[in-house]
């Protein structure tokens, strides 16, 4: 028959024979897809969702109840929980699908993280799967689950150890599907962007301007709850200290700098500034015999300084106190002050610390007990041995301060120390003149990592000198009228300085720019969001 079959196709024309063939391929088509349907068949023919009301989309929460049921933080996830039946909340950081039957999603919240799985069983359908499936990244998820074992590490996750087998999940809200910014993009380290080039590189204005999602990685997370331990161990230290916290004005009458870079805004049918520093405040208070205060608040720099270390607005962490016989009674209050919050960063947060360095690699921050203390002449020594060209009353440029810095990391292996009696032509009108040393002033400046992080110096107290240098400096004496007559009434020796918050987090964390540190930065061209 085949030989027949042969014969007969030997005897056709070219055109029939094509046709012939076209025929037998739709033919085997059209098998082969009848086999597919018939394999397909017994899946479509579930269509029985057993999960329903096991998952979906929460009704929009407007408070009309409390469950009572008990939640569990991601964070809390270890396997003393292993068999415990939990509900957690977190973001649906990325999902991936083995098959049609199993799907494992990571659930994060904060820098903490956990895998859940969605199994085809008896109590989760396909349907259920498919709807896990198909959530849009950063969506907010409440999950009702069994803690197990992980069978080995789960690496990508916080907490390793153990997996969530999900019973219930619901979408308390859904984040749209085409994201302005990628979480992995932010949270990608030096050596992954070193190695995948422009590849997924989240630029910082991108992350600026999306900074709610920015705000979101393991990070960002971890940098922002250091800042707020360095503003409670600055405020507890202190308060032990005997400091009382104070609240000064943003809105004042004159420069409280006596400089041109301040914002001026229109007050009623006048003007007014808003504060440079709160200096005079703090001055105020220690003449009304609180004798040690601190403050901490908003400072606003009008300078167009687009650097890495500059911004408009930023936190100012103040001290002020008085002193029995000599300005270093301040000087070693303060020093001992930023000893103790360094102390407590690497006691309490040293797993924030490593969170940030896992992206942002820094050598880990040096610092001595007692603090070092250097004289302005002796740095200038110091530069000079190394080959720099300065004179000396000229004040450091950013360049010089940076690598004074190294040379006293080398030399006397700290990164923190203490710059004293600074030339007195380079510091504001109300610090007090050095009476052993000529030129000089009883100031000081502190350095992290060879940046200055606080400027201070003892008061000017004496209300005849403080006008002589107040008119010095050519600063309209009307203006700060109120300032000098607070030391017409007997004022006590005092000084003290001003820390830059932002400034502190980022060098203490070895960061390359402030806005890294400031939740919602301000800079010259930046005032949104």
């Amino acid at each position: 028959m085949a030989e027949q079959d042969i014969g007969e196709s030997r005897h056709l024309s070219k055109s029939a024979q094509k046709k012939q063939e076209k025929q037998k391929a739709k033919e085997e088509q059209k098998k082969q897809t009848q086999e597919r349907l018939q394999q397909e068949r017994p899946e479509k023919e579930v269509t029985e969702d057993y999960s329903e009301g096991k998952y979906g989309n929460s009704p929009l929460n407007q408070s009309l109840f409390r469950t009572g049921e008990k939640w569990t933080e991601i964070r809390d996830l270890d396997l003393s929980k292993r068999n415990n039946l939990v509900l957690v909340r977190g973001r649906m950081h990325n999902s991936r699908m083995i098959g049609k039957k199993q799907c494992f999603l990571l659930l994060r919240h904060q820098q903490f993280s956990v895998q859940i799985i969605l199994g085809q069983s008896d109590t989760v359908s396909q349907q259920m799967i498919k709807f896990a499936s198909n959530l849009n990244k950063e969506s907010l998820l409440d999950v009702t689950g069994v803690v197990t074992a992980a069978p080995q590490k789960v690496t990508g996750c916080t907490q390793e150890d153990v997996e969530i087998s999900v019973l219930k999940i619901f979408c308390v809200s859904q984040a749209i599907a085409r994201l302005p910014l990628q979480i992995e993009d932010a949270m990608r380290s030096g050596a992954e962007l070193d190695e995948d080039g422009p590849k997924g590189k989240a630029a910082q204005e991108t992350r600026l301007d999306n900074r709610i999602i920015d705000l979101r990685t393991p990070t960002n997370q971890a940098i922002f709850r250091v800042e707020a331990a360095i503003c409670k161990l600055f405020r507890d230290t202190l308060t032990q200290k005997g400091f009382v916290e104070i609240h000064t004005p943003k809105i004042i009458s004159a420069a409280s700098e006596g400089g041109a870079d301040v914002f001026k805004v229109s007050y009623f049918k006048g003007s007014a500034f808003l504060a440079q520093s709160p200096q005079l405040y703090k001055q105020m208070a220690l003449c009304a015999d609180f004798d040690k205060v601190f403050t901490i608040g908003a400072v606003f720099r009008a300078e167009n300084s687009n650097t890495h270390r500059h911004l408009t607005e930023f936190v100012g962490m103040d001290l002020e106190m008085t002193f029995k016989e000599h300005y270093h009674e301040v000087v070693e209050e303060i020093t001992d002050t930023f000893v103790q919050i360094f102390k407590g960063l690497s006691d309490t947060f040293s797993e924030e610390i490593a969170t940030v360095h896992k992206q942002f690699h820094a050598e880990p921050f040096k610092f001595t007990e007692p603090s070092l203390v250097l004289t302005y002449p002796e740095g200038i020594s110091m530069l000079r041995e190394d080959g720099i060209e300065i004179g000396d009353e000229d004040d450091l440029s950013t360049v010089n301060e940076k690598r004074l810095g190294k040379l006293v990391r080398e030399k006397y292996d700290t990164d923190f120390y203490v710059l004293d009696k600074y030339p007195l032509a380079v510091r504001p009108f109300y610090t007090m003149p050095s009476a052993s040393e000529p030129g000089y002033s009883n100031s000081y400046d502190m350095f992290m990592r060879g940046e200055e992080i606080l400027s201070g110096a003892q008061r000017i107290h004496d209300p005849d000198l403080l006008t002589e240098r107040a008119i010095h400096h050519k600063i309209d004496l009307t203006k700060i009228k109120s300032y000098i007559d607070s030391f017409r009434y007997g004022s006590p020796p005092h000084g003290g300085g001003g820390i830059g918050m932002e400034r502190v987090v980022m060098l203490y964390l070895g960061l390359d720019n402030i806005r890294k540190t400031s939740m919602f930065p301000r800079d010259p061209k930046r005032i949104t969001p």
